[in-house]
């Protein structure tokens, strides 16, 4: 009989690690209840799988978010407990920098039968395989082992949602398309499918269906990624107040994160609007670490907007 198992897995910093200049990096993910309801006060135990046995803790906040900073590069495996619920797990690799967002865990009520967790021991391992090797490059091992993996666990929808990585870096849209989708079926809140399944559209030439994607997954209001992704869309489209609207609610909902106040910055400068453009740019700086992506492009940009500034 096939297990559905209550776990989230690292993925996105599967396929996008990002240079090793910073010191340290960070983990921020959220954990929910089997009805989407934030759970606080979850113990979240952060144990480091690079040979030297270090674990971290911290607990959920009221949000249901957790964060922990001051980690070395590395994998790592997360467990997530509270009283009257079931264990949650994830893990993977830990890029420097700028912080590795984990998925969403649901946790459910009870308790992790003690006859599970082989079963889930081999799935996660496999899982970290899977995923090391796409960041090698390996893409048709890594495929291989998803492939495997879904076969006895067709209920996971990280496994899908890497799945369509793999095809979306061979340009193959349609099987991306299909396995994002079906992420989004297993997990309707899936905010990191939803944004993916719009790059595909965004990349295929259908621009059309990724603002609709964009738009029905930053629909709540309550999510700084699909805010963030809807501005990445609407500006694709030429859109740019729509663009400058999503970004700021994306800085509103995510103050920790440099990236939207980048984009504040240079769609305030497509609008004419310079002094809010100079704000927005000169907080990035102050904010980015040095890994940031747009930073090099940012320090450019910002003298010369200075200069155009009306004299007083």
């Amino acid at each position: 009989m096939k297990r559905t198992w209550t776990l989230a897995f690292l993925v996105a910093a599967a396929f996008l690690a990002l240079p090793a200049a910073a010191q340290t990096g960070a983990v921020r993910g959220k954990v929910v209840d089997e009805q989407g309801q934030p759970v606080d006060g979850a113990k979240v135990e952060i144990h480091f799988k690079g040979g030297v046995t270090r674990k971290f803790e911290t607990k959920t906040n009221k949000k249901g978010e957790y964060t922990q900073v001051g980690l070395q590069g590395g994998i790592y495996d997360i467990d997530i407990t509270k009283e009257g619920y079931q264990v949650g797990q994830t893990g993977g690799r830990v890029s420097l920098g700028d912080p590795t967002y984990m998925p969403e865990v649901k946790l459910k009520a009870g308790k992790t039968p003690v006859a599970a967790d082989k079963g889930l021991d081999e799935l996660r391992t496999q899982f970290t395989k899977a995923a090391e090797l796409a960041q090698a490059g390996k893409h048709e091992e890594a495929e291989a082992i998803y492939k495997d993996l879904l076969v006895k666990n067709p209920s996971v929808p990280e496994l899908h949602y890497n799945l369509g990585f793999i095809y979306q870096s061979r340009k193959d849209w349609t099987s991306a398309e299909a396995s994002f989708k079906k992420a989004i079926e297993l997990r309707p809140t899936y905010s990191e499918a939803q944004s993916a399944l719009a790059s595909v559209y965004q990349a295929s030439g259908q621009g059309d269906k990724a603002m609709e994607v964009a738009q029905q997954s930053a629909s709540s209001g309550t999510d700084a990624k699909s805010q963030f992704n809807l501005g990445i869309v609407s500006m694709n489209q030429g859109k740019e107040e729509e663009a400058l609207a999503a970004f700021k609610k994306a800085a509103e909902l995510d103050p920790a994160n440099p990236e939207p106040h980048y984009f504040i910055g240079t769609r305030s400068m497509q609008l004419g609007r310079l002094p809010e453009a100079v704000a927005a740019l000169e907080k990035y700086i102050s904010m980015a670490p040095a890994t940031a992506p747009n930073l090099a492009a940012a320090k450019q940009i910002l003298p010369a907007l200075k200069a155009a500034l009306p004299k007083k």
